[in-house]
């Protein structure tokens, strides 16, 4: 009877089927198991193949063994979106997968609604939870969470730091309305999501301006500075394209507290 690969060699007159003594771990010195040897094969043979297979037995898989050598046993771990700083550099999206975007707002709004106004109103509102969310994280990343008071510095903070971060630039202008103190107007001789907006006529004069109108208004009253802000096209003389002017009208409230700072 063979004891294994280090015992005594096995005479060639003994019977295929051999007496093995198991070299797994674990298993009482005697205990024994039974192997065939193919065909072809000879007992020594066969015995190195059993060892073999018990032998595997203790290892682990091949997979988790080339995991440990080549570093991918353990899938790597992403951030979530959630966990990235929040004073990350600037982040740049594809103009065409924007224009594509706010084009399918745009018509999908448009089978929700039955008139123009209705229109505005819906993109100035998807608009408006874009500006609550753009003013929380520019106070948290340029200004260490802290918020303006005045109503010069807030405007100045729309006009040139948001304008920045969405557009890419800063505004046109900032102005002072002339006839009504509580007005205040930023204008943008091409306004991004007018720039691929052909108007049909029978629509009149709708503006695509309503959702930055309504980013800008979401800034203003988280802000605190509640106002009614809207977009309208104003003609340039030479031009066949107007320019797009976003309307600011202050509460009173802001009038007053702006009074009393001095």
């Amino acid at each position: 009877m063979a004891k294994g690969l280090r015992g005594q060699q096995p005479s060639t007159n003994t019977s295929p089927t051999r007496r093995l003594s198991s070299l797994s771990k674990g298993k009482k010195k005697g205990e024994e198991l039974d192997y065939s040897a193919p065909p072809g094969h000879s007992p020594i043979h066969a015995t190195r193949s059993a060892s073999r297979r018990l032998d595997r037995g203790r290892r682990p898989p091949l997979r988790r063994r080339v995991g440990k050598m080549i570093g991918v046993g353990k899938a790597k771990q992403y951030a979530n979106v959630l966990d990235k700083p929040l004073s990350r550099g600037r982040q740049e999206v594809s103009l065409s997968a924007f224009a594509f975007l706010f084009s399918e707002l745009v018509q999908y709004n448009q089978t929700q609604v039955d008139n123009i106004a209705e229109l505005e109103r819906r993109l100035e509102d998807a608009g408006y939870a874009v500006g609550a969310r753009v003013l929380e994280l520019l106070c948290h990343r340029e200004k260490g969470n802290r918020r303006e008071t005045r109503l010069l510095g807030i405007l100045s903070f729309i006009h040139s730091t948001v304008w920045k971060v969405l557009f890419g630039k800063v505004a046109d202008s900032l102005e002072k309305g002339t006839e009504h103190e509580d007005e205040y107007m930023i204008s943008e001789k091409e306004l991004l999501v007018n720039r691929f907006i052909s108007v049909p006529k029978d629509m009149g004069a709708f503006n695509c301006g309503a959702f930055v109108a309504g980013i800008v208004r979401g800034v203003l009253e988280n802000a605190g500075f509640p106002a009614v802000v809207t977009a309208h096209f104003v003609p340039i003389e030479g031009q066949q394209r107007p320019r797009t002017t976003i309307l600011i009208k202050f509460a009173e409230e802001v009038l007053q507290r702006e009074a009393r700072f001095g």
